[in-house]
């Protein structure tokens, strides 16, 4: 692939210092061909699926030790995708039986409503018992090392962010196209030698996370997933992303809770992100990503370095972002309502400069 024309940092972005650092696995599967997680999760065997609730989480956490056996050992010999050999009851559909019991009182993320979205009942993030998407396209505009991206918006967010540069998607301004599992499935499979990675984002994937899952089980590529999130997961939904998910591409806002309940209208923001970073960095590999936003540098910004700084070191790559623009209702936020200045952005950089983090701008 050369993509030279448009961006002269991708070609060779996977030969990054801190990109080998940072996601290896994730190289060695555009590199040398090691084989995406959710396909290894297609040759993990659970046998006959049981009906109840309870028995299918014990049956998960004895098949998810069977998954990470087989990853290490998939690992060490480095075999290819053509090497594996998959199931018909296969722990990806455990994952998806989980999932539909999960949807039957909604706690895909920590807002938990509880509504049965098999009945049309609709919570936070405003998605039903359908699937709709804004687009699917090739990205060239993410990370050097996630672009060429193809990338799909799904509609509907599980927060009410009052800056939400994807307004339209996230909150619902537009109607979005359904789709369905397998054409989504086709549409990578026909672009899976085009792309690094199919890049899961919106608004937010977490509540389309079934029609997601059934798509992957009709999937053939050799493709990492990017789960591109505000990481509001519930855990329910983290042990289920456990062995989706090759790269978590996060979004962390805020240092605290009160710039979240005011800008985001979402709760325990602190406690349920930091958390569920903290999954992600044991479970797979991590980028975050931070917005640099105008007056939250004490607040917002430092904090968040530091946490990084202290808990995953140069083993994440931290995207200081200054990309912040007063979009939807920023006007309304006096401290949001223009665009960080030069000192701002200087700020965090330095700041992730002292902290010795694996960063990029």
């Amino acid at each position: 692939m050369n993509f030279i024309f448009f961006r002269p940092d991708i070609p060779n972005a996977l030969e990054n210092e801190g990109v080998k650092i940072a996601l290896p696995r994730y190289r060695k599967i555009l590199v040398d061909g090691l084989p995406a997680k959710f396909l290894i999760l297609k040759t993990i065997d659970t046998g006959k699926l049981p009906k109840k609730e309870d028995e299918m989480w014990r049956l998960h956490k004895k098949s998810m030790q069977k998954f990470s056996n087989a990853l290490e050992e998939i690992d060490k010999k480095g075999l290819r995708h053509k090497d594996l050999g998959f199931k018909d009851n296969s722990l990806l559909d455990l994952k998806i039986k989980l999932v539909e019991k999960i949807m039957e009182r909604c706690h895909l993320c920590e807002r938990r409503c509880g509504v049965n979205r098999f009945k049309g009942e609709k919570g936070e993030c405003r998605v039903g018992n359908e699937c709709l998407i804004s687009s699917i396209f090739v990205h060239m505009g993410e990370e050097s090392f996630i672009s060429p991206s193809l990338t799909c918006f799904f509609m509907g967010c599980t927060f009410h962010c009052q800056f939400c540069q994807n307004w339209s998607i996230s909150q619902w301004h537009e109607d979005g196209e359904r789709i369905e599992p397998d054409i989504l499935a086709k549409i990578v499979d026909e672009q899976a030698l085009k792309v690094r990675n199919l890049n899961l984002v919106g608004g937010e994937p977490t509540p389309s996370l079934l029609f997601i899952l059934e798509a992957l089980k009709e999937m053939k590529s050799n493709i990492p997933i990017v789960w591109n999130s505000n990481m509001y997961m519930s855990l329910e939904t983290m042990e289920i992303l456990n062995g989706i998910v090759d790269v978590y591409l996060s979004d962390w806002k805020y240092g605290n809770d009160e710039c979240a309940r005011r800008l985001s209208k979402v709760n325990n923001y602190w406690e349920i992100i930091s958390r569920n970073h903290d999954i992600s960095f044991k479970q797979s590999e991590l980028t975050i990503r931070h917005l640099v936003m105008p007056n939250h540098i004490e607040c917002c910004t430092k904090p968040i370095l530091e946490y990084i700084a202290e808990n995953y070191g140069k083993k994440v790559i931290v995207n200081v972002m200054d990309q912040y623009r007063p979009e939807y209702l920023a006007h309304k936020y006096i401290d949001i309502a223009r665009i960080p200045n030069d000192k701002e952005i200087a700020s965090a950089i330095n700041y992730a400069e002292k902290l010795r983090l694996n960063y990029i701008t």
